[in-house]
Parts: C-alpha cells; structure tokens; sequence
C-alpha cells in the first residue's frame, strides 16, 4: 500500500503556526512581488476567493471582510517543509517528497489491517512534531492514494486518513471524484472526456483499454491502470534528474532599460548553471524570454523570446552569462515597459557524458576548479555572494509588503517567550 501525506493550506498552515491570531480568519498568501493569491485558508475560499486571482482584482473583497494579506515567505515555508518530510521519514522507510507540501510513503511493510490506526499516528505526529496540519491517502497505487487523500482533506469524519482498501471502497471513491480531480488528467483532456459524458473517475476506469487508448497517451493509460487499482509506479527514493531548468519572476517595478534586464537574467543565468553543477548535468539549449504587464492595458504590450543551441553541454556561469548578453540584444525592444523575464534550458544530460563548450582541456579544469569555488563561497546564502559584474542587488529585491518574519531560519526572527 501507498500512502500519500498532504499539508492542508501548507502557507496558511505555515504561517499560522506562529501567528494565532490567523486562525479562525480568512487569510490570503501573495505570490511573488504580491501579484496574486497562491495560498487560500478555507475561510477565504467561502468569500468566493480563488486561487491565482490577481491581488488588484479582490482588494474591495479583502477590505470588506478584513482578509488577512501576507506576503509569500518561502524561507520559512521551505524550513517548515523540511520538518514534515523529515518526521514523515522517521516514521516510514521510504518516502518520495512530491512538491513542497506532498510526499509519497511506501506503507508496505506495515499491519495492513491496522493502516488506519497507522495512518492516524502519522497524522497527529506530524502536526505535534510541526504544527502542521496534513490529510494521508492510503491505497494499492499512487493515484488512488491521491484521490484518498483528497476525501481526506474534504471530509471531516475522516479524521484526516481515508484508506481504500476494497473494492467496493475503491468504486465509491471513485464513483464521488469528478474526472477533472483524477491526478494526470490535465484541463484540456479532461474537457474532451466530459464532451463525451465522461464526467467521473469511475466512468474513465470502467472503460475498456481499447476505448481508453483513443482519448490518452501512453501516461494516461497509466492512470487508468492505476485508478483499476494496479500499481504502474512505485515510490522514488532518489530525486529524478531534472530534464529541464526554469528561472523567472516578475519584477516590483517595470523595467525599460536593457542594463537592468541584462542584471536580472546574469542571475538567472548563474542560477541555473548552479543548479545544472549540483546535479552534475550540462545544458545544450538555452531559451530566453521577457515581456510587458498583461494586466496593465493602458501600456504597450510585447513578448519577445529566442531560443539558442549551443555547439556543446555547458553548466558554466561565464558562458551562461555571455549566451544571454548576446541574446538580449536580439529581443530587446526600446520604448516598452517589462515585468516579467526567465531563462529555461533544456537538453540536458550527465556532466561526466560531455566535454565543456569552447575550452581546451586546461581551460576546462581551471574553469570547474572557478565554478567549485564560487559554489563554496555561495553556499549557506540565501543569494549569491558571489556573482557576475552586471548584477545590480538593487533591482533583486521583490515587492513583499506584508512578509511574516523568518521564524525558523533568522535568530533575530525567533518568538522569545517570556515565563514569569
């Protein structure tokens, strides 16, 4: 049996823990530079709140019901998740964290006629240990472990575990999941399966695999198989190499000059080439973007990208950075305000597989031996250090109005309890 750990409002949960004043309040999360609501208490919700609304767009609703606004805090929420995983780790043999507030738990091993009484111990040690609220699905597979933990999270009288462990449990369950909740099925499919009236999970599953194979791919005859209750994939101890490496945020302010924009993308050129080094992986295919504000109409909308393959694999800062200097140019265009930039590359394979891009051998070994220098420099900060010329501290700094303390992670952040 596979168990699945879900953090319930993981932000407001994580917020929560060290405000209380939170609870029992509506509280919206900010994503990055307070554009729009990525984190939604249950509270909030029944305001009519939705996820990924624009922060400009609810402001009356957040003043008329005096919504608490935070800012997103991702140190402290990276931290917090780190708890849950490593108290969920001790108390399984192998788990697969999923996302930020996910993990699968591999529950095998234990008295499958006691799962629930487990899987209740998992529960409330986890919000002992972390203050973290979190649902745990348990079926024969992933996805079905998914659409437990969703009956889980939804309803109380589970007491936060919701075990299918029958046939007759794994029809109803899936006989009460729309189709657009299956795990896998994304929005466009989803679509197609309701033209057809196709509006359940337990409708896809009883579909024959001919009748299956005509609407998905070879993924989605694999949710299939699984919502059937056999298991097509097992848990990942090891993280997965990343097969491609995104970098992007938008800006607090709009940016005009090419000199700021070149700034911002050098960071996220070194951003990525850390991140490729860590992995021990190059890159061969680096694309570049940058684009005006959307919602801002009265301004003058572009979006303007290029997408360069390299001679060769490359994780080297330097080269990253002369890539996007040069790119810049290409899609720059003057008289235009930008809110948004982002490098991602692709094509990305083992460094011990691949020689570097344009240096001899010596030049190779002085450069890594650079790279592992600046890596150790960098390392244990928040932001480098360590950087390219072009990089203007100045304009890294997001809009974070209402950002709560880093309690977990700054001493000068932790709560002092006075006893008397």
């Amino acid at each position: 049996m596979i168990g699945l750990i879900d953090c319930n409002n993981f932000f407001v949960s994580c917020e929560r823990v060290f405000n209380p004043s939170l609870h029992n309040r509506p509280v919206i999360v900010l994503s990055n530079n307070d554009g729009c609501a990525v984190a939604i208490s249950n509270e909030a919700k029944a305001l009519g709140i939705k996820r990924g609304q624009p922060y400009f767009q609810i402001r009356k609703l957040i003043e008329q019901h005096n919504i608490a606004v935070l800012s997103g805090n991702l140190r402290l929420y990276g931290d917090m998740s780190s708890r849950v995983m490593a108290t969920l780790a001790s108390l399984v043999p192998d788990i697969e964290i999923y996302s930020i507030d996910e993990a699968f738990a591999d529950l095998s091993g234990f008295n499958q006629e006691k799962l629930s009484e487990i899987g209740a111990n998992i529960v409330e040690t986890i919000r002992h240990n972390t203050g973290i609220s979190v649902s745990l699905g348990i079926a024969p597979t992933k996805t079905l472990a998914k659409v437990a933990a969703r009956f889980a999270k939804k309803h109380k009288g589970y007491h936060g575990v919701c075990v299918i462990d029958s046939e007759d449990k794994r029809l109803k369950a899936l006989g009460l999941t729309a189709i657009d909740d299956v795990w896998g099925i994304g929005r466009k499919l989803s679509k197609k399966f309701v033209d057809a009236n196709i509006v359940s999970a337990l409708q896809f599953a009883s579909m024959s695999k001919n009748e299956v194979a005509k609407y998905v791919n070879v993924s989605g005859l694999a949710t299939w198989q699984e919502l059937n209750g056999i298991q097509s994939s097992t848990i990942e101890i090891d993280e997965p190499d990343r097969k491609q490496l995104c970098v992007s945020r938008s800006f607090a302010t709009s940016i005009s000059k090419i000199e700021d924009l070149l700034s911002i993308l050098s960071s996220f050129a070194s951003t990525c080439a850390r991140k490729l080094r860590e992995q021990n992986a190059c890159a061969k295919s680096v694309s570049i973007f940058i684009h005006t504000n959307a919602f801002d109409q009265s301004a003058k909308q572009c979006y303007n990208s290029t997408h360069i393959t390299l001679d060769s694999h490359t994780n080297d800062t330097l080269l990253f950075s002369e890539i996007v200097e040069r790119s810049l140019l290409t899609i720059f265009s003057e008289g235009y305000s930008y809110k948004k930039a982002g490098i991602i590359v692709t094509e990305i394979v083992s460094a011990d597989s691949t020689p570097s891009l344009e240096l001899n051998c010596t030049d190779i070994n002085k450069r890594n031996q650079l790279m592992q220098v600046i890596d150790n420099i960098n390392q244990g900060y928040s932001h480098d250090v360590v950087h390219t010329s072009t990089f203007d501290n100045q304009l890294h700094i997001s809009r974070k109005d209402s950002i709560s303390p880093s309690y977990t992670t700054k001493l000068q952040d932790a709560i002092i309890v006075n006893c008397k």
